[in-house]
């Protein structure tokens, strides 16, 4: 094998960078959301805190937010199936998950 020919990584990685399509380039179905993926992450985390509150206390509304969970996540995994197969973008996506987030948010803090 002969590795006097080819440029170091660094060099290579440089090169691959610099030959990349502008932002503009880029279809819209293929750019992805990434704040608006980074702002879900975040806004998950207090629904998480909120429900481990709930279900540390125990009791049967422990075991219905425990179900809830459940059936949530599945039906909106579904409705993101449905949505990618008829055409939604990412960021159509990721919004809606947000407005499920937010709701779980306003219901699990209004007790």
């Amino acid at each position: 094998m002969n590795r006097q020919n080819t440029p170091p990584l660094p060099v290579t990685a440089f090169e691959a960078i610099v030959n990349m399509a502008p932002r503009d380039e880029v279809p819209a179905q293929m750019s992805f959301p990434w704040y608006a993926s980074a702002m879900l992450a975040f806004e998950s985390l207090e629904v998480i805190r909120l429900r481990l509150e709930k279900l540390l206390v125990g009791g049967d509304a422990a075991d219905h937010e425990a179900r809830l969970m459940v059936s949530e996540k599945v039906d909106a995994m579904l409705e993101a199936g449905a949505s990618l197969m008829t055409g939604a973008t990412p960021a159509s996506i990721v919004d809606r998950y947000r407005e499920h987030v937010a709701a779980n948010t306003k219901r699990l803090s209004a007790i």
